[in-house]
């Protein structure tokens, strides 16, 4: 069943009552004669409010609304755009939102207290992929001066960040400063961003939060700053920033408009790289665990729905989440990476299948190394000021990601027939680590059970006992 999302905001009790009336009718014409059913567990709240911001991965919970999953859990949904990341992460800690479309980093920073202070978890991973970095059409012109072309003369793909270097080093030269917009502090976008760079020899800079820094400049060689991603475009046609690190629409919107070109997608980073979760208080988690169960199982199915039959579902979800509820911009804008194509230049299309992915490779698993990676990274670039050991890393991601609820959402729609065995992780078997991963563009393998090993490996970065000086 579809319907425009702000009617369905507000006809909800009244559907509610409507299909409690046809249930009871058919409760009543099989109760004579049928075999007992099992009673379905009753969700502790029906009624939910849930955050997002307006990109193209917040389309499971579209996908959960509008193809009604959420009422087949018996859940009446409210979707509603936030603002930025902080007042969406705010909202759902207060309990104004019953959960949201978060950065993945934003649960483990809750925890551990980097920024706000809040125990913060997640039992959906909602997406792989889906990011890029773009620069500024004067960036790309110098870019296109250094980079080597193929045979179309078409630069080669990926681009290594070593080539911007020689960009950079030209403004310092010219006595100018190459400025970056990025999301969020605890953003993959900001982690992509610093590990790309990095991995050409440009440092992006530590934070020193013991002292009061947060701005995440300390030795850089580079200034990164937070933009809203609606605001990225804008923000660097004005020329306040010279390129910025965003998920879509937002770089396929720079070519678009003509104002940049992306140089990088994050699948080029790091193959398959976790990107948003679908995150809530743990003290909401513990008095609705019936009802946080049921919010996964919708989701689970709406990850299914956007990666079936190699994506033949694409076409309408940038439909649907082109609407200005939603993400609200071009269809054609949407479409061009979601449906497995990513346009670097004007007219340098390029088909990219896995830009963006819902559920294959088990994207919506909650992996433990996942969270570890991320809480690598925050203490590579000084979030996390001082020395962890590896039992460290192992706790606080058990903390936030939530593997055991995940899993009892899946059983239950493979019971219901809903679903296949097939199409999860092997669930006894499965530790929530994955194998080491060498899908990185510098070579360095990760090993989510030796964080340390894999922070003391980068070449760039605080080791072992550093601190920021």
């Amino acid at each position: 069943m579809k319907r425009n999302a702000m009617q369905k905001k507000w006809s909800s009790h009244a559907l509610r009552l409507a299909r409690g009336a046809v249930s009871s009718a058919l409760i009543a014409a099989f109760a004579i004669g049928a075999p007992a059913l099992a009673a379905k567990e009753k969700v502790e709240k029906p009624d939910l409010k849930f955050g997002f911001i307006k990109l193209t991965d917040m389309v499971p919970l579209a996908i959960a609304y509008e193809k009604g999953y959420f009422e087949d859990e018996g859940l009446f949904v409210t979707l509603e755009a936030q603002a930025n990341w902080k007042v969406l992460l705010d909202r759902v800690i207060s309990g104004e939102l019953d959960g949201a479309h978060m950065l993945a980093g934003q649960p483990i920073a809750s925890t551990i207290g980097y920024g706000t202070k809040a125990h913060v978890i997640t039992a959906f991973s909602m997406d792989l992929n889906g990011n890029a970095t773009t620069v500024s059409n004067a960036v790309m012109a110098a870019l296109n001066k250094k980079l080597p072309k193929q045979a179309d003369g078409k630069p080669v793909h990926p681009i290594k960040a070593e080539y911007l270097k020689a960009v950079i080093d030209d403004y310092k030269k010219a006595g100018k400063t190459f400025k970056m917009g990025m999301v969020f502090p605890v953003s993959t976008h900001n982690y992509e961003l610093r590990y790309w760079l990095a991995s050409g020899g440009i440092h992006p800079g530590y934070y020193a939060p013991l002292k009061g820094d947060t701005g995440g400049q300390i030795n850089a060689d580079v200034l990164i700053s937070v933009t809203p991603p609606p605001q990225m475009p804008s923000t660097m046609e004005s020329g306040t920033i010279d390129g910025y690190s965003v998920g879509e629409p937002w770089n396929q919107q720079a070519v678009f408009k003509g104002i940049g070109a992306p140089i990088i997608t994050d699948y080029e980073i790091e193959k398959n790289n976790p990107e948003k979760v679908f995150g809530v208080s743990k003290d909401w988690a513990d008095k609705n665990p019936v009802t946080h169960k049921a919010v996964v199982k919708a989701l689970i199915r709406a990850g299914y729905w956007l990666d079936a039959e190699n994506n033949k579902n694409r076409q309408e979800a940038a439909r649907i989440i082109s609407k200005s509820h939603y993400v609200g911009a071009d269809y054609k804008v949407i479409a061009n990476s979601m449906t497995g194509t990513f346009e670097y230049e004007k007219g340098d299309v390029r088909q990219v299948p896995d830009f963006n992915v819902f559920f294959r490779y088990h994207a919506t698993y909650p992996y433990y190394s996942d969270a570890v990676w991320y809480l690598t990274q925050m203490r590579r670039w000084g979030q996390i000021p001082e020395y962890k050991p590896d039992a460290w890393y192992m706790e606080m991601a058990k903390q936030v990601y939530r593997p055991d609820i995940y899993a009892k959402a899946a059983k239950e729609l493979i019971a219901e027939g809903k679903m296949k065995a097939s199409d999860f992780p092997d669930f006894d078997k499965e530790t929530g680590f994955k194998p080491p991963k060498k899908e990185f563009i510098d070579g360095v393998v990760y090993d989510g059970t030796k964080p340390n090993a894999y922070i003391d490996s980068m070449k760039i970065g605080l080791k072992g006992k550093e601190t920021v000086k």
